[in-house]
């Protein structure tokens, strides 16, 4: 089912993102809630993926709670019975794919974790030996495992722009070196932590980003969503071979299709064929249930 901000008219709408639709909940409370949007190459799709905001969602949760013991989460409920009675109206366009979480004032940086040389890092290290300032060794391709997981933090950017990747010495001059050091701290200690269970599950967690704010007790707060196809790259171990682009569970299905189109790039992007959309939701509930060991009609069900 699509949302867009109008189909909630009673709330007062915060903001929009590629994918989410956040909402102001009283003066202490956001709502965030995931569509079924995606994006590609910087733009939104005109076609959306069913039930993405939900997988999306679900997985969000299951590592807000596998990572309780390393940062508190924003989340504050994603029971739509225990939500306001001013969301009551709209309960089953949120079922299973919204969050009710503490307003955060955040953190202007994306905290990227790289384990792996890909995409922008790839694109980097290219040029320069180097990833956000950081030297590589000589002789790395595609794919290839880093010596150590790296802080690569990065601009956040605006709806159709790129973020860019910044040096670690910029970001203490945005925020200081005391909240930087944290900031660094708390990804590598996270991208750590789900890199060691997604190998359980015969997944390589390759590169991810988070966001962080503080509550209004002044704690730093892991916010927005966590460790999903959409920020994340998830790899499969067993069809891992570096020098090549890898298998992924996220939106590759619609990147090749859309390279593979004729589209510029520049214009409004093409309609999804059906058997590409269907391609890509499996990818992306494959991914949950792989991760979880959850099923994903369990989660719907029980939402």
């Amino acid at each position: 089912m699509p949302l867009a901000a109008d189909e909630f008219a009673g709330l007062t709408h915060v903001g929009s993102g590629k994918v989410r639709e956040l909402f102001a909940v009283g003066d202490d409370a956001i709502l965030l809630v995931a569509s079924d949007r995606i994006s590609a190459f910087d733009h939104v799709l005109p076609t959306e993926i069913p039930d993405k905001g939900a997988v999306l969602t679900a997985l969000s949760l299951f590592w807000f709670d596998l990572l309780a013991d390393i940062v508190p989460g924003h989340v504050i409920t994603t029971r739509v019975d225990e939500y306001p009675a001013e969301l009551k109206p709209y309960t089953e366009q949120l079922r299973g794919r919204s969050m009710l979480c503490r307003r955060l004032d955040m953190v202007q940086v994306e905290c990227v974790a790289r384990g792996y040389l890909t995409g922008s890092g790839l694109k980097d290290y290219n040029a320069t030996g180097e990833v956000c300032g950081i030297p590589l060794p000589a002789g790395l391709v595609d794919g290839s495992r880093l010596p150590e997981p790296l802080f690569t933090p990065s601009t956040k950017a605006e709806i159709g722009l790129h973020d860019e990747n910044i040096s670690e010495a910029a970001v203490v001059e945005a925020v200081g070196k005391e909240l930087t050091d944290e900031l660094k701290r708390l990804t590598l200690a996270i991208f750590n932590r789900a890199s060691e269970h997604a190998a359980t599950r015969g997944i390589i967690l390759a590169d991810t980003k988070f966001e962080f704010g503080r509550d209004a007790a002044g704690t730093l707060t892991l916010g927005d969503e966590v460790l999903t196809p959409d920020s994340s790259r998830f790899w499969p171990a067993d069809t891992y071979q570096p020098g090549r682009a890898q298998p992924s569970y996220d939106k590759q299905y619609v990147r090749d299709w859309l390279k593979g189109s004729g589209w510029d790039m520049n214009t409004t992007a093409p309609a999804l064929p059906d058997d590409v959309v269907a391609q890509t939701r499996a990818k992306y509930v494959e991914a949950y249930e792989r991760l979880t060991g959850a099923s994903f009609d369990d989660y719907l069900r029980n939402a």
